[in-house]
């Protein structure tokens, strides 16, 4: 027997395909009680509406034939003390989105939230209208709440390490991963002494990963004397010139830019003396080797994931959200001995 269709279900009925549809859709401008003989008739015969397809026909009839196959949204929250770092990383990890979804064929719309910018039910409501069911969001500070959706309408991701509201599948430079491989590489460079310098908020939000990276590496190639970690709530050259002049690291890994006056303030000359890799190469103001998260790359495989979500008619928030990481690559600087200083 074969699978049944809007257009044997109108059959069956005696209605339209469009009010059908209109009806498995959930619009408002199908009588109620025709809207409920059609739901019931709809899963007594173990009809499934593929939400996908009725977005290509109405992109196919509002780009007048050109091959769309769907409309992703990304979703961005704009807070009042976002930091330009964060705008740059976003706006290349969105490059990587767009570029993507059009290689596969589908449109992206960005929205902006908060800062007197529409709301989530502003926004539910313009994709439902439309509709949309892919969904990005892109990575905020802190703790961030999206659960003001109707989610089991979507397929959705969020581009960062983890969201608890709602507990969606996310897309993550490999921090940890990142983190040993860069130690390793300081070790055969020939730095003895690394010392790690972390924004508290930060090392809590990503639960820890790089500092318990840091730390299994540090203990596995040097044993316990070593300096301590250094944990800041705000930048302070006070704290940090405390500490390094205490453990004297010959090295600092640090998402602190300032970092590099304040060793030279210390008295370090970077390159030479000691060295200094910037966590996150978004994060820098001037030539120094720093970690490349690859954001790029990272839109691009978020697009792939949600695509694959769609595809397979996976909506709503899964019973077990997953974590899929992209490592990161170390760019070469002035502030580290060069690779092939010792290695003949």
């Amino acid at each position: 027997m074969s699978a049944p269709t809007l257009r044997t279900l109108a059959l069956e009925l005696g209605l339209s395909a469009a009010t059908v549809s209109e009806a498995l859709r959930g619009s408002s401008r199908v009588n109620v009680a025709t809207a409920k003989r059609i739901r019931h008739a709809a899963a007594r015969a173990g009809y499934h509406r593929n939400p996908l397809a009725g977005t290509v026909m109405s992109e196919l009839r509002r780009s007048k034939g050109q091959i769309v196959r769907g409309v992703l949204a990304v979703l961005e929250l704009m807070p009042v003390d976002r930091r330009r770092y964060e705008n740059r990383f976003n706006a290349v990890l969105l490059r990587g989105i767009v570029a993507r979804a059009g290689e596969l064929g589908f449109n992206v719309e960005r929205f902006e939230l908060g800062a007197g910018g529409p709301t989530l039910q502003d926004v539910d409501a313009v994709l439902r209208s439309r509709p949309i069911q892919g969904v990005l969001i892109l990575p905020v500070s802190g703790s961030p709440d999206f659960s003001g959706m109707t989610w089991e309408r979507y397929a959705a991701l969020y581009v960062d390490y983890y969201i608890a509201h709602p507990s969606l599948h996310c897309v993550s430079p490999d921090h940890y991963r990142a983190m040993v491989a860069l130690v390793q590489e300081l070790h055969h460079r020939g730095y003895r002494r690394p010392g790690l310098v972390m924004d508290t908020r930060m090392n809590s939000r990503l639960h820890f990963r790089w500092e318990g990276a840091f730390r299994a590496v540090q203990q596995s190639l040097y044993g316990t004397a070593n300096a301590p970690v250094l944990l800041l709530d705000t930048p302070c050259q006070l704290q940090f010139a405390r500490w390094f002049k205490q453990h004297d690291p010959d090295v600092v890994l640090t998402h602190f830019y300032e970092a590099t006056g304040w060793m030279a303030t210390c008295g370090a000359k970077l390159g030479e003396t000691h060295g200094y890799v910037c966590l996150n190469s978004f994060r820098t103001e001037g030539d120094c080797a720093a970690l490349d998260l690859q954001p790029e790359l990272l839109g691009t495989r978020a697009t792939d994931l949600v695509i694959s979500q769609l595809l397979n008619n996976e909506y709503g928030v899964p019973q077990s959200a997953s974590l899929t990481t992209v490592p990161a690559r170390l760019l070469d600087g002035p502030t580290l001995r060069p690779a092939h200083a010792l290695r003949g």
